[in-house]
C-alpha cells in the first residue's frame, strides 16, 4: 500500500478580487512518498472533481481526490512526453503525447480506447526540432501535438503544435474531418497553436502562443476574431458562465533562442480571465515573485472543477532549461474560491 508523506505543509495566499477572489494552495496535492514529478505538463478534472495530474515523471498520470489526498496512478511506461490532457463529459481521458506524435483516449482507469496519429511518426512539415521556426509547410496529423478540446457533438479538436501549425478536427469516432492553419502571423495562421477550447456555441478558441494572441474560429475553421491582451498563452478553458480563463507563459521563461521580450518590464507568467466578449475581468500573477503562492514561473495548463476552483500546472524545468531549478518553484497550484467549503482547514 502506498503511504502518504507526513510533511504536507499547506501554504496559502489570497489572489484576485471580488467574484474572482481565491486562496492559492501550492502544496495542495499530497503526493505519495517516493513519487516525484519533474514538472506537471497538464491537469484536468472529472465529474467527481477528481484531479488528473499529467506529469513528466515515472508515474505520468496521478489522480487526486478533491481534498488533495492521493487516489491512484496509471500510465507507467506508456508516454514519451506528456503534454496535454482533457476529460470529456463521459470522463473519457484524452492525452496529447507530443514527442510520440499521438493523441490517445483512455477510460478513467487507463484502458486504451482510441489512438489518433501514428506512434513515433511525425507528419512531414519539414520541422527539424520543437522550434516552430524550423517548420517549412503545414501537414496532416501530427507533428508534436499539444492539446485537445471537444465539441458539442463529441468532435475532437487537436492543436498541432511545435512541429506543425494546424488545428485538426476529428469526428467522435476518430475520423479526420479536416484541418486548417499554416505557419505565420496572419489571421488563421499560427506560431505554436498550443491550447484550445470550444465555447457553448461551438466557436473554437486557439491559444496561438508565439503570436501572443487567442484566435477564434467557427466550427468549420473560419477565422472570426482575435484577442491580443495576452502574453504567450499556453492554454484556455471556459467556466460555466462562459468566461475564458487563460494560462499565460509570459516573457520571462521558455523564450526561444534568439527571441526577446517586447519590453524590459514585460510580464512573466500569469492567469487572466475574460468575459464572453473579450473584456478582461480578472488577472493575477506576473512572475515578480514566482516562488510565492499565487504567482508563477511557467504556467502551462489550466482547468476548473465543478465548484469553480482552478488548477494551474507549470513546466519549470523545461521553461528554465535547468532541471535543478524545479524544486524551488511550483508545479501545481490550486486556487479555491473565497468562501468555498473546499478550502482546506
Amino acid at each position: 500500500m502506498t503511504s502518504i508523506s507526513s510533511d504536507h505543509n499547506v501554504r496559502r495566499a489570497s489572489v484576485g478580487s471580488g467574484a474572482w477572489s481565491f486562496e492559492a494552495l501550492p502544496d495542495w496535492a499530497q503526493r505519495p512518498s517516493g513519487v516525484a514529478w519533474r514538472e506537471v505538463a497538464a491537469v484536468a478534472t472529472d465529474r467527481q472533481n477528481r484531479v488528473y495530474v499529467f506529469n513528466r515523471g515515472d508515474h505520468p498520470l496521478l489522480i487526486f481526490n478533491p481534498d488533495g489526498s492521493f487516489a491512484q496512478p496509471w500510465g507507467e511506461g506508456r508516454f514519451v512526453r506528456p503534454h496535454g490532457i482533457t476529460i470529456g463529459p463521459d470522463d473519457a481521458v484524452y492525452c496529447a503525447d507530443d514527442f510520440n506524435h499521438t493523441v490517445r483516449k483512455f477510460t478513467p482507469d487507463g484502458r486504451l480506447l482510441m489512438t489518433l496519429g501514428t506512434s513515433g511518426h511525425p507528419s512531414d512539415t519539414g520541422a527539424t526540432s520543437i522550434d516552430f521556426r524550423t517548420i517549412r509547410r503545414a501537414a496532416g496529423p501530427f507533428h508534436y501535438p499539444t492539446n485537445v478540446a471537444l465539441g458539442p457533438e463529441g468532435e475532437i479538436y487537436v492543436t498541432d503544435g511545435y512541429g506543425n501549425a494546424r488545428v485538426h478536427k476529428f469526428a467522435a469516432d476518430g475520423r479526420l474531418l479536416f484541418s486548417w492553419g499554416e505557419p505565420g502571423a496572419a489571421p488563421g495562421q499560427f506560431r505554436v497553436p498550443h491550447g484550445i477550447a470550444v465555447d457553448g456555441g461551438g466557436r473554437v478558441f486557439v491559444a496561438d502562443r508565439e503570436n501572443s494572441r487567442i484566435q477564434i474560429f467557427s466550427p468549420d475553421g473560419k477565422f472570426l476574431d482575435q484577442w491580443i491582451d495576452v502574453a504567450r498563452p499556453c492554454q484556455v478553458v471556459f467556466d460555466a458562465e462562459g468566461n475564458l480563463l487563460v494560462a499565460e507563459l509570459g516573457f520571462r521563461a521558455g523564450m526561444w533562442p534568439g527571441t526577446a521580450a517586447p519590453s524590459p518590464d514585460a510580464t512573466g507568467g500569469r492567469v487572466s480571465v475574460f468575459d464572453a466578449v473579450g473584456k478582461l475581468v480578472a488577472r493575477w500573477g506576473g512572475g515578480d515573485a514566482p516562488t510565492e503562492a499565487g504567482d508563477f514561473f511557467a504556467p502551462h495548463d489550466i482547468c476548473l472543477d465543478s465548484r469553480g476552483d482552478i488548477y494551474v500546472a507549470e513546466v519549470v524545468a523545461s521553461a528554465a532549461g535547468d532541471p535543478s531549478m524545479a524544486p524551488r518553484y511550483h508545479t501545481l497550484q490550486k486556487f479555491v474560491r473565497r468562501g468555498s467549503a473546499s478550502i482546506a482547514p
